[in-house]
């Protein structure tokens, strides 16, 4: 009967851990159905960039007051989690507190734990201020009603309340032992919770010892389904944030990717001395679509930032198109990708690892062409991201298609790239005619 507890949480462990991975296989598979991207160039800048955005958070504090606050809820969440691994111990082994060996230094760690927590509750509560009473604009944007608004409140409340219940276990364990009580020894520092402690005084040893398991047993559970509601959250940044950022785009901003097919013909446009009736090279690879429709003509790495996305808005409130009233939103762009990939992947489980075609795409049925055009490709909502996000590329991608697969460009450009095939430049005069505006009349 003893052992009971041990084997009721060594099931509730490894279900939570195996839910957990069938959900990271699935989503590493969804990633994966994206185009092949070489990213094995310039590995010391990668991994720079990843422990200078992703761990140091750097573009987070561009915004000082939410991106301190961040820092707190991020190191804080990250940090005291470590005492999960007592906790899975103390659990496995029916201990209690098993590294408290570690005298004086356990002690530190479960001060700090504590004065991190009362942080992040400080810091959750601003968050919760700021997303429903303040209502800033960039979290009110269309593409945040329904399940995103739910979303960005409910992992609030989860920091929350995770944060209440170590704080409360910990409290209850200090009251117990200052009363001595067998199996509670005497380990660690309460800076926080101590002052908590005096609400179970005039309790019963027992209801104590009660309060104190069931903190204990809802924290890590609720830490278990934390970590599996993860997949289904903006919150998935919190492990995507690292490979994202060594993944990402290293070239400077602003700078296209020619595509070899179209740089060969305009090559040979460009040579007087080239046959235009020469047979073309059979070994020269042909592109089987120019830009992209849907999800699965984007490189992986686009799609890994779909998922990796936030949603906080920093992209759209920096975007001059949307500020002027346009229907772009960058974020949009990005909530799209994973609405539509997560789409493709349920239609490829409900068929036995095929995807069968369902009559949508990405084009039209989640991003529209008016969003698209409304672009000016000013690099602003990638400069924004905090996680190196890259949300012109995509669109890019998608216009791409459009002019080169459609012909669908808007009237303007057509127009304009009619002048410069007939008069070699955007505009409609001839080329002898382009000096007239320097005659004197």
């Amino acid at each position: 009967m003893e052992y009971i507890p041990n084997i009721i949480f060594a099931i509730i462990l490894f279900a939570g851990i195996g839910f957990f991975a069938k959900n990271i296989k699935k989503l590493s598979r969804n990633i994966k159905l994206g185009k092949a991207v070489d990213t094995s160039d310039n590995k010391p800048q990668r991994w720079n960039n990843m422990f200078r955005i992703a761990l140091g958070q750097t573009k987070m504090v561009v915004r000082p007051i939410p991106g301190i606050l961040h820092l707190i809820v991020y190191l804080g969440f990250v940090i005291i989690n470590i005492e999960v691994l007592e906790i899975i111990m103390d659990g496995l082994l029916g201990t209690h507190r098993i590294f408290a060996f570690l005298g004086g230094f356990y002690s530190f760690l479960i001060g700090s734990f504590e004065i991190l927590a009362l942080l992040v509750i400080v810091a959750v509560v601003v968050f919760w201020i700021r997303r429903n009473l303040i209502k800033l604009k960039r979290f009110l944007n269309p593409e945040m009603k329904g399940w995103p608004k739910k979303d960005g409140n409910m992992i609030l409340y989860i920091e929350l309340v995770l944060m209440i219940l170590f704080l409360t276990m910990n409290a209850a364990d200090y009251q117990l032992q200052q009363m001595n009580v067998a199996h509670y020894t005497k380990a660690g520092a309460f800076p926080i919770s101590q002052f908590i402690a005096p609400l179970f005084q005039d309790m019963s040893t027992s209801s104590i010892i009660l309060i104190e398991r069931s903190a204990w047993w809802l924290h890590i559970v609720g830490i278990l389904m934390f970590l599996n509601y993860l997949y289904y959250s903006k919150h998935l940044h919190i492990l995507l944030a690292f490979p994202n950022t060594y993944f990402g785009r290293l070239k400077p901003k602003g700078q296209f990717e020619n595509l070899e097919a179209v740089t060969k013909e305009v090559k040979l446009m460009m040579d007087p001395s080239a046959d235009p009736f020469a047979a073309p090279d059979e070994n020269a690879p042909v592109p089987e679509k120019f830009g992209a429709s849907d999800v699965m003509d984007l490189k992986w790495v686009q799609l890994l930032n779909a998922y990796t996305c936030t949603e906080c808005g920093r992209c759209t409130s920096e975007c001059p198109a949307n500020q002027t009233g346009k229907k772009l939103s960058p974020r949009k762009i990005m909530m799209d990708t994973r609405d539509r990939l997560e789409e493709v992947g349920k239609n490829i489980d409900a068929n036995k690892g095929e995807f069968v075609a369902d009559g949508k795409q990405l084009l039209g049925d989640y991003i529209t062409h008016e969003e698209l055009w409304a672009c000016t490709s000013c690099n602003a909502c990638v400069e924004a991201c905090p996680v190196s996000i890259d949300p012109l590329s995509i669109i890019m991608d998608m216009r791409q298609y459009l002019v080169m697969e459609q012909s669908a460009a808007p009237s303007d450009l057509n127009n304009m790239m009619g002048n410069i095939e007939n008069n070699g430049a955007p505009w409609p005069f001839n080329q002898m005619d382009r000096l007239n505006w320097s005659k004197e009349s």
